[in-house]
């Protein structure tokens, strides 16, 4: 049941049944009595060799640029936990306000009784 069920695979097809006969290797038939040459062409001209430089070249302006960069990132982020941060203070402060002033109402409520 839970074995797979793979589909048969299919027949490679002979030489008989193939449209194209399959190549032997040879350009002409072996009963072929042209005289052909063999004419190379010109030599490929080697490639250039690789000038050995660093991935990022830092100038002084892309420099000053990086670092005035990178401090605005971290200042954006620093006011972001800062903000972030303070809310959940102010939050904790009312909930524990609320919970004082509600104990107190229900303890005056009782002792009115």
């Amino acid at each position: 049941m839970f074995t797979p069920k793979y589909p048969t695979p299919d027949t490679p097809p002979t030489a008989a049944t193939s449209l194209v006969p399959p190549l032997t290797g040879l350009v002409h038939p072996p009963a072929c009595d042209c005289h052909h040459t063999l004419v190379q062409g010109p030599a490929p001209a080697p490639a250039p060799a690789p000038v050995s430089r660093s991935a990022v070249q830092l100038t002084p302006g892309t420099l000053a640029v990086a670092v005035a960069g990178g401090t605005a990132v971290v200042l954006v982020v620093g006011a972001v936990l800062v903000s972030m941060l303070l809310a959940v203070a102010i939050t904790a402060a009312s909930v524990a306000i609320c919970a004082v002033v509600l104990r107190s109402l229900l303890n005056s409520h009782n002792r009115q009784r």
